[in-house]
């Protein structure tokens, strides 16, 4: 099936494993309140009251950082869930960050942050959308049984 297709590239391996180590912080400070984050409930209440994002759309958000990053860590629906950080990338990069320009704050002169980083998690998930989980994938073994 297309969906898990993948060879046993280790490049995409790299790619697949750094992405989701980078995001799962990120979904467990949403959902788990760990890292400082403010758990499901906070993070539900800032993105629906105080960023005004349906609460459909805010619960994707969180769903895809948290169990999209696991997936990718264990190469489990690669395509998919590479899609749903891209697109919380692309989100933020809109909602958010779009107005302090490209680079990230580092000498804390801006008023926020930059995009910068955004656009490299959206370029490492567009090609895990065309490359698949590759090397050490569930991905790999589904495609690898269905031969």
């Amino acid at each position: 099936m297309w969906l898990f297709k993948t060879d046993n590239d280790v490049a995409a391996l790299i790619l697949r494993v750094s992405l989701g180590v980078v995001f799962f912080p990120h979904g467990a400070q949403k959902v788990l309140g760990w890292f400082g984050g403010h758990g499901l409930s906070g993070t539900l209440q800032y993105f629906t009251e105080g960023m005004g994002i349906p609460y459909v759309l805010a619960l994707l958000v969180i769903i895809a950082e948290l169990l999209g990053s696991l997936a990718l860590i264990a190469g489990l629906l690669t395509r998919p869930a590479a899609f749903g950080i891209a697109s919380v990338m692309v989100g933020a990069i809109y909602n958010v960050h779009w107005q302090y320009g490209f680079f990230m704050n580092w000498g804390g002169q801006q008023a926020g942050e930059g995009f910068e980083y955004h656009l490299l998690a959206i370029a490492i998930a567009l090609a895990l959308m065309v490359k698949g989980g590759g090397a050490a994938s569930i991905d790999r073994v589904i495609t690898e049984k269905s031969k």
